[in-house]
């Protein structure tokens, strides 16, 4: 059982010491702890718990902290669901046009996010009111700093210009003249860094309890916001990448170095679906950096389950006859895993006629954990067949009918790790939010990036070399026998330009985290957002209509506007994102 979260939610005894509301305070406590008990190592954790709980209680479906929503605007996938008015903001935002700053998507994920962050800075003080000379003290201060870090780089990756909750014992004068402008972009990040390295200065190599971050969890983190970092957008009136920055470069370099993470045992697992199952055997394993940690049978009503996917199960016949069916995989995400003669991925040349199961063409194996396909079974299990009929799209077809994979549960396994709540579903299943594959690229992008081109693109065929292991070792090696399809995969040899194994590595990127709600953000990051996804729309939208008209406005797509209510409220002390909102 994952202990961290089912420890009761110590949240009303932070709110009995500050004096929340009065319906708390109406309350006949049930046990208390003095001001002076909760600064106590032993009694610290009945604080700070409620700040981890936050990572499942804050978020829900439609405003997840993995970002799943807000990765639809990339060429991945498509938002789904019945129609065009289920969740309509979300399928504007799809679209590029008609996004308005009263979305109500962009006021809910901000909330939620700096009501996270609420809880971290109470935590936070309430830490610093301890005795700092304690181990215990120290290593929940850098976790709690881990964890504000976690909430200030996500509401960065969608809002850009952000207020900064990093100030101690603030009061509600400090909130309420915050600015989002206070700090540049660049040194926006670098507020995140300097959370995340007073933490990897005290964070512990393994932790007993899994859902606390550790050293190399805080590393794999430092790297992937310096390597945001890097792409420079200095000009205020654009999102312009102006520059790559290459200090910034080392230190991603720095931060991935193997042997933080060997020594503490994390590596590639032989299967990439591992990272996927449900099951405490394949839970936190070798390449899973941190996780946020969901639980069932904890004595809740549901358990603490992952709630924030349930949009995403599928219509499955006699099943799951409500599920919602959204968060679509794209046909341009599924013909990207073509391969060639030598078993290397097309990159641009991505043929006219879609991929099916069945044709003669060779394809990567890693399509198939990413993607259910029609004609291959629905998670692996052959009871529930996939194929382009109405019981498996909820749109008939509007959406298309393929499936993602990554977030969701073998319906064989129902009442064991996956449960139907309140007419919709949820799991016990973990969500990985860093993994050693990830830490890999991003060495092999900056490196690159720094001209070691050979070292990079040795990296990138680590990957691969894990992804040609599973044409013969893992859950869809039968595949090419059950279901007439062909797998190839090679790795790269030869001397790249330094463009030619950027696109290699960004390539690689797609097809390893395909789905993992990192797409649309590196496509910000390198600056490419604007011609990769409207060449998306106009070749999609061929095929998809639901997409004509569609159209990614540079300077302005690339982050979501500050939300109106946000604005209205801040007495003057936001500043809009650029492009006219």
């Amino acid at each position: 059982m994952k202990t961290i979260y089912r420890i009761f939610c110590a949240f009303s005894v932070i709110c009995a010491l500050t004096a929340c509301s009065d319906f708390l305070n109406d309350q006949v406590p049930q046990g208390t702890l003095t001001q002076d008990e909760v600064k106590n190592p032993e009694y610290i954790d009945n604080v700070i718990i409620s700040t981890y709980a936050g990572l499942l209680s804050i978020e829900d479906m439609n405003a997840s902290f993995s970002l799943w929503n807000y990765d639809t605007r990339s060429d991945d996938a498509y938002v789904g669901g019945s129609d065009f008015s289920d969740g309509e903001p979300f399928h504007r935002l799809e679209k590029g046009v008609g996004v308005m700053t009263t979305d109500w998507p962009f006021s809910s994920i901000w909330n939620k996010l700096y009501s996270f962050l609420s809880r971290v800075s109470l935590s936070l003080d309430m830490l610093a009111s301890a005795d700092q000379d304690n181990a215990i003290i120290q290593q929940r201060t850098a976790e709690m700093l881990f964890l504000r870090a976690y909430g200030h780089f996500q509401l960065k990756r969608l809002f850009k210009k952000i207020p900064f909750v990093n100030k101690p014992n603030m009061q509600e004068s400090d909130y309420n003249n915050l600015s989002n402008t206070e700090y540049t972009n660049d040194e926006g990040w670098q507020q995140i860094i300097n959370d995340l390295e007073a933490a990897y200065n005290v964070l512990p190599e393994a932790q007993t309890e899994k859902g606390r971050p550790t050293k190399a969890a805080c590393a794999a983190f430092l790297a992937k916001v310096y390597l945001y970092k890097a792409y420079r957008q200095d000009d205020p009136a654009t999102n312009q990448v102006t520059s790559v920055n290459q200090a910034d470069l080392q230190k991603v370099v720095e931060y991935t170095n193997p042997a933080i993470y060997t020594r503490a045992g994390f590596g590639l697992e032989q299967d990439l679906h591992n990272n996927f199952r449900p099951e405490e055997a394949y839970e936190n394993g070798r390449e899973s950096l941190w996780a946020i940690q969901y639980s069932k049978n904890d004595g809740t009503t549901y358990g603490n389950l992952n709630f924030s996917n349930r949009l995403i199960v599928p219509c499955i016949p006699k099943v799951h006859d409500s599920g919602c069916d959204f968060y679509k995989p794209s046909h341009n995400l599924v013909n990207a895993y073509r391969t060639n003669s030598d078993g290397l991925p097309r990159l641009d040349d991505f043929a006219d006629v879609d991929y099916t199961v069945g044709s003669a063409e060779t394809v990567d194996p890693r399509l198939f954990i990413a993607v259910g396909v029609p004609g291959t079974p629905y998670m692996y299990n052959p009871t529930f067949m996939m194929s382009e009929t109405n019981a498996w799209s909820r749109s008939g077809g509007t959406y298309g009918y393929f499936v993602s994979l990554k977030q969701n549960v073998d319906p064989a396994l129902t009442d064991m790790y996956l449960f139907l709540c309140d007419s919709q579903w949820a799991s016990s299943m973990n969500r990985v939010v860093f993994r050693y594959a990830d830490v890999l690229l991003m060495r092999a992008e900056a490196l690159v990036q720094l001209g070691q081109t050979p070292d990079g693109i040795d990296l990138v065929n680590q990957v691969r070399e894990r992804a040609a292991g599973m044409m013969t070792g893992s859950i869809v090696s039968t595949y090419p026998n059950k279901y007439g399809v062909h797998f190839a995969v090679g790795k790269y040899n030869g001397a790249y330009s330094k463009d030619e194994a950027l696109k290699i590595v960004k390539m690689e990127r797609r097809l390893e985290l395909a789905l993992e709600c990192e797409r649309f953000f590196d496509l910000v990051r390198w600056g490419d957002a604007e011609t990769v996804i409207n060449k998306f729309y106009s070749k999609e939208s061929e095929t998809m209509s639901f997409l004509s008209g569609s159209y990614f406005t540079k300077n302005k797509n690339e982050y979501l506007p500050i939300p109106f209510e946000q604005m209205a409220a801040s007495n003057g002390h936001y500043t809009q994102n650029c492009g006219e909102w």
